[in-house]
């Protein structure tokens, strides 16, 4: 057998590589040609597909354009107008000059451009490789590639694509996320294989932004989100981040952005997550749309070929950054109720929404006796109108009904009733206001456990009779491993034989607790990330929990004090809006939305 040689790679092959790594699917491919039309200084670019991408991509801009001595360049490898010799400092969105000999590599590639400065259009076509050109054409000033059968060299490659509706999905969300940091820039997205996506630019003001963002995200989320801005050591932070209760199945609604860029980094997810640690359950997420900028030269963005990642000089300063940015806009904005919330509830209400079967009583000849409801079913002609005759109009007992009481001028206003021993509802000067009291309170004793562990241990309360809680080994052994940690919160457990723990005293702070409840709830906590949960490290899942132990419990008959004491206590605390898993404590109604369901507006 011949030993094996060292080579050298054949040009096409080596682009072909490089295209495995830079070209996963053709929403790469419109992803780098809409970063060369920006940094060509495009206001107007437009996106043609078809099938998906597989068979058309075509981009066309108004950018700097090219002249004819410059497409050979082009296509070229490492041949780029946007660095010379410093990578520490790439200000630009492309850098690294692969891209179009990549994509020329595995599908037809066309250029044409024109200088926007004067000159005539070229053209040069680049098949599997294969050039040919530059030669002249006809063309506005500007340029346009197009990119047709993709992956035809390589046609393995065609069979890890998804569907057409899928790989036409990937490039809107692509086009979307380039265009939220460009405001000032027009996308038009089409093709027979899409309804067309028209971003109109909107500006360069302060305005501009929110305009963008509310185009992408929907009206929805610029009524649902807060503003941020931060700036610490020369990294500054701006967008919107939703309200905790505005949230979503999916992470598909997070836009981060650093430098202009579009990125998926691990560091800034991680950070959103525990900016909402304690505020969105585990399978909930939140909507945002977060600018990061930072001298290009304490990040890298030359850490994968799709420059999808960036790393930062100080990580540990952004992650700061972005966590104490959201909790302060979020703690800032007070107590306030989603939209969405209150539009599900309109809806719920509108006439056709609740369907009942019809009643099969009628009135009495006597007249309708206090108890017995009347049915308005038959219309109010004279006939029915007899049986109305011993009911006295409320216009006679006006003196004997209780004075008016002035309007509420707190935000959540004042209870009114509580209904279904679960639900509180209270009035405002302009609407109504229901409050789950089990999430509320839920919220309410997570932030007061956080407070007073931040200051001391908590005390506790010691149990007449230690209270035993059978568990598997492997829970106890878990447990007790964290024993001196939960003393810290005022749960004192021990051993007691091999399946089982003592509980000799709770948090004082929760009042009557179900001890076995709460232990075997920690026990899950601790079992569910496979040990890797520390509660030293997570101590505010700990206090979650316990919170969820100690709160008013749905079912349980609150008299008027208790109820306003609750909306007080909520409207002082930061993030009550929702409770510790994600769901809204509140819901708000207005009484403009209370008239237009009875036809009053």
């Amino acid at each position: 057998m011949n030993p094996l040689r060292i080579h050298r790679l054949d040009d096409t092959i080596v682009d072909q590589i490089a295209a495995g790594e830079v070209i996963e699917r053709p929403a790469n491919v419109v992803k780098e040609l809409v970063e060369n039309a920006l940094d060509a200084g495009a206001d107007r670019i437009e996106i043609l597909t078809g099938d998906g991408g597989k068979s058309l991509m075509r981009v066309t801009d108004n950018g700097s354009g090219m002249s004819a001595d410059e497409l050979p360049l082009a296509i070229s490898r490492h041949c780029t107008s946007k660095i010379e010799r410093d990578l520490d400092a790439i200000a630009t969105l492309g850098f690294r000059g692969e891209a179009l000999p990549s994509i020329g590599s595995v599908s037809r590639l066309v250029i044409r451009s024109r200088p926007r400065d004067g000159g005539e259009a070229s053209e040069i076509v680049v098949d599997g490789g294969k050039v040919s050109g530059p030669r002249p054409a006809a063309g506005n000033p500007g340029t346009m590639v197009e990119v047709t059968g993709l992956f035809r060299t390589v046609p393995a490659r065609l069979k890890f694509l998804k569907s057409d509706r899928a790989e036409a999905n990937a490039i809107t969300e692509t086009v979307k996320r380039i265009a939220m940091s460009w405001p000032g820039v027009s996308f038009t997205l089409a093709g027979s294989d899409r309804s067309t996506l028209e971003l109109p630019a909107t500006g360069t003001d302060s305005q501009a932004l929110i305009a963008r963002i509310a185009q992408i995200l929907g009206r929805d989320f610029r009524d649902n989100s807060v503003e941020l801005a931060a700036e610490k050591e020369g990294v500054r932070l701006a967008g919107f981040a939703g309200l905790p209760s505005f949230n979503r199945a999916a992470a598909n609604h997070q836009f981060i952005h650093v430098n202009g860029r579009p990125v998926r980094d691990r560091q800034l997810t991680g950070a959103l997550r525990g900016a909402y640690s304690d505020m969105l359950a585990r399978d909930r997420h939140a909507v945002c749309a977060i600018f990061i900028e930072v001298d290009p030269r304490l990040v890298d963005v030359n850490v994968h070929p799709a420059k999808a990642e960036v790393r930062f000089r100080d990580p540990g300063l952004v992650r700061a950054l972005m966590i104490s940015a959201i909790r302060r806009a979020l703690a800032d904005e007070g107590v306030r109720a989603s939209t969405s919330a209150a539009e599900a509830m309109t809806a719920a209400f509108r006439p056709g929404a609740i369907t009942r079967p019809a009643p099969s009583w009628r009135p009495s000849p006597s007249g309708p006796s206090v108890n017995q409801p009347l049915d308005f079913g038959s219309g109010l002609a004279e006939r029915e109108q007899r049986d109305f005759a011993g009911i006295v109009p409320s216009a006679a007992l006006a003196d004997q009904a209780a004075p008016a009481t002035p309007m509420d001028p707190h935000p959540l206003g004042a209870a009114r009733a509580q209904i279904h021993e679960n639900y509180i509802v209270a009035q405002t000067a302009d609407s109504l206001v229901i409050v789950d009291q089990h999430a509320a309170h839920e919220r309410l004793v997570f932030e007061a456990l956080k407070n007073a562990l931040a200051a001391r241990a908590l005390p506790s309360q010691m149990l007449l009779v230690p209270d035993i809680v059978d568990l598997p080994v492997e829970d106890v052994e878990r447990l007790v491993e964290e024993a001196q940690t939960l003393g810290t919160f005022g749960l004192e457990i021990e051993r007691f034989g091999p399946g089982a723990v003592a509980v000799r005293a709770t948090p004082a702070i929760l009042g009557e607790v179900d001890a076995q409840g709460l232990l075997r709830d920690l026990a899950d906590d601790l079992a569910e990330e496979n040990g890797a949960l520390r509660i030293r490290d997570n101590i505010e899942k700990v206090a979650s929990t316990m919170a969820c132990h100690g709160s008013v419990r749905s079912g349980r008959r609150l008299r008027g004090e208790e109820m306003n004491a609750l909306l007080r206590q909520m409207e002082a605390t930061p993030g009550s809006g929702t409770c510790n898993h994600g769901r809204p404590t509140f819901i708000e109604l207005k009484l403009t939305d209370i008239e237009r369901l009875f036809g009053r507006r």
